[in-house]
């Protein structure tokens, strides 16, 4: 990416960190789960795709291998995605930080350097953990009979929940559909690096 992506994505991530910014997408629990949230992390997938692919083989390398960073990824989205968590993050300007930090540094990032090294079983772990993972969540947001987050009502919580449903759906059906029309469903989400997957290699 040349020096003015650079710039773009820094002024994105400078922007989602603004106040009306953050206001516009954390007055709703929807959007601050499903737009804030997977933004964040998707900056952490694009500042790997800055780096040359020597300088993300040697990243990866140096934090432990593909299954670390896979798991750091799912644990920090997860904690991410508790009422507890979007409740602190609103009423601690600190957790708040924590957020904008952890979610591209210890999700986004780490997800992108192991993402090229995945065979097509371990890619389909991660998308079905996260797809069970948005699909139990927003059962539970519906089925609650009180607010979990002190912060959104019960209204808005249960909207969440259904998008949240209803979203874990359509994932789960473009990657089924994905086999039936021979594609790889471990394709689906973060792009591979130009030029291929290296293991697919011609042979000599």
């Amino acid at each position: 990416m040349n020096r003015y992506t650079r710039i773009g994505l820094g002024a994105c991530y400078l922007f989602l960190a603004t106040p009306m910014a953050r206001s516009a997408l954390e007055a709703s629990m929807s959007t601050h789960m499903l737009l804030q949230i997977p933004l964040l992390a998707v900056a952490g997938v694009l500042i790997a795709r800055l780096l040359p692919t020597r300088n993300q083989d040697a990243l990866l390398v140096a934090c432990g291998g593909v299954l670390p960073c896979v798991v750091l990824a799912l644990f920090a989205s997860s904690y991410w995605m508790l009422p507890r968590a979007l409740d602190a993050a609103l009423d601690d300007p600190l957790t708040e930080a924590a957020k904008f930090i952890s979610l591209p540094l210890l999700v986004g990032l780490p997800l992108a350097l192991a993402w090229r090294q995945l065979t097509a079983i371990g890619r389909g772990f991660v998308w079905t953990n996260f797809i069970s993972m948005l699909a139990v969540l927003g059962w539970l947001y519906i089925a609650a009979p009180v607010r979990v987050c002190n912060n959104y009502l019960v209204d808005d919580q249960a909207n969440a929940g259904w998008l949240m449903v209803k979203l874990a759906v359509l994932l789960f059906a473009g990657w089924l559909g994905t086999l039936f029309v021979g594609g790889n469903p471990s394709h689906i989400g973060i792009p591979a690096e130009d030029g291929g997957d290296p293991r697919q290699a011609n042979p000599a």
